[in-house]
């Protein structure tokens, strides 16, 4: 086969998908799609792709470029071994020319090539500490990748990750950021409320802290929730009615 390059603008496309994507999951489905696009086109035949991300001690196929590359990746986590997760766990890259006569998996090859798939390349993409992930790469006939297209999937793989690394990143800090904000209200409508016990009651912070407290655990909802509740049914002007749980 002739060298293959990389499309010129995949690592741009790669950060463009990072700023787009809404979520880990949005960008993982995107890069998928462009995964399989590029590498067809370089190689001059269709492929599907799936990413595999193992998490906390949990192995997923996060994403999948159609529902084949899902199916096939998932045969392969039922059977517990194969060429991706092998990738995953010893961070190199693993070759099946041809599923029907590979010594190593024989059940899975076996399993993939009576749904038409042959060849099969795992590529280890390198995360954080504490994550690990392989891009699989599935084709129909034997022997599609040769030397130049593997380096040029290991190339790929290699924008890939810190586009990954950054994505999850990303994600990271997003969640952050909603936890605090969602504790920062919590404590907004808390000490809102506080404030209303103490005026109906004529009761220092710790007194009204201590009656709300008590409505939660007697009516078994969340401090927030009782809160929440209470700011939501004051309106200045009504009539005080004292809350004491």
């Amino acid at each position: 086969m002739d060298e293959i390059t990389l499309d010129t603008p995949v690592a741009e496309q790669l950060q463009d998908l990072v700023i787009s994507s809404q979520d880990v999951n949005g960008f993982l489905a995107e890069l998928c799609e462009l995964s399989a696009g590029s590498l067809s086109r370089a190689l001059g035949q269709e492929v599907s792709c799936a990413v595999t991300l193992s998490r906390h001690h949990r192995t997923t196929t996060a994403a999948w470029s159609n529902p084949e590359a899902r199916l096939f990746d998932e045969i392969q986590q039922n059977y517990g071994d194969g060429p991706c997760l092998h990738a995953m766990s010893t961070g190199t890259t693993v070759l099946v020319s041809d599923t029907r006569t590979d010594p190593r998996w024989p059940d899975y090859g076996h399993a993939i090539a009576s749904l038409g798939q042959l060849s099969v390349l795992g590529v280890p993409l390198t995360l954080d500490s504490g994550a690990a992930a392989a891009l699989n790469v599935f084709a129909r006939d034997s022997n599609v990748f040769g030397v130049s297209a593997i380096q040029k999937a290991e190339l790929f793989a290699l924008h890939t990750e810190k586009a990954l690394r950054l994505a999850v990143r990303i994600g990271v800090q997003q969640q952050l950021a909603k936890d605090l904000r969602s504790a920062m209200e919590s404590r907004t409508a808390i000490d809102l409320a506080a404030g209303i016990i103490m005026g109906q009651n004529r009761c220092s912070q710790a007194e009204a802290m201590a009656i709300l407290t008590k409505a939660s655990s007697g009516r078994n909802q969340k401090l927030r929730v009782v809160a929440e509740k209470l700011v939501e049914s004051f309106s200045p002007g009504t009539s005080a009615t004292h809350f004491d749980g």
